[in-house]
């Protein structure tokens, strides 16, 4: 499943774009789904698949397990009860994360629009907002403060699933971190997960 350039995803209009502006975009994938017909949504894709369309596999659900083992046993995972501060401040603590949700950016239209509250517990994340075909989720803690978002577009022949991962720096440990995790996540985790959301679109249209 690919990744596609940054500039392609930009061109695409979807609300991130300006809730996570100044955000560094780490990575963008997608995939092609079967225009079986038109008027598909993300949310209806979500509902009637009966789970969100990203699942993973035995292999993946095995290695966030040893990650999160290894995150509990470090303290990586506790979310900071710090002071909001700017992350750039000169005078700032680099080892010091950072609290500030994203939902904070969202405007009062964007928090009627959207179909679960933010911070709403999505797993380990918390969600941002749910459109009708754009999802943001986020997370916090001591090893970055990432964001997750999942949208639905239509195209003429198909519809794209895109997936977008947002990466702020929290401290020294976020680039080291994601130094390190990069390899498997880029060949073995969103690959796969990325199947998953092919293989819930066939099990949920293929009839249609």
């Amino acid at each position: 499943m690919p990744r596609i350039s940054t500039d392609e995803f930009r061109r695409v209009p979807l609300r991130v774009h300006d809730v996570l502006a100044g955000v560094p975009l780490h990575d963008v994938w997608a995939v092609d789904l079967p225009r079986v017909r038109s008027g598909i949504t993300l949310d209806e894709f979500v509902r009637a698949a009966g789970a969100l369309p990203l699942t993973p596999s035995p292999v993946v659900r095995a290695l966030l397990g040893i990650r999160f083992v290894v995150g509990g046993l470090l303290g990586w995972d506790r979310e900071s009860d710090a002071p909001d501060r700017d992350p750039d401040a000169p005078d700032r603590d680099p080892d010091a994360p950072v609290r500030d949700s994203f939902a904070a950016r969202l405007t009062a239209a964007d928090r009627s629009r959207s179909r679960a509250p933010a911070g709403t517990h999505a797993g380990p994340f918390r969600v941002v907002y749910r459109f009708e075909n754009e999802q943001l989720l986020e997370l916090m803690n001591r090893t970055a403060h990432a964001a997750a978002l999942s949208a639905l577009v239509a195209a003429p022949e198909t519809y794209r699933f895109y997936f977008a991962v947002y990466v702020q720096r929290v401290g020294r440990l976020t680039p080291i971190y994601m130094a390190l995790i990069d390899p498997v996540r880029k060949l073995i985790v969103y690959p796969s997960l990325l199947r998953s959301v092919r293989t819930a679109w066939d099990r949920t249209f293929g009839d249609a």
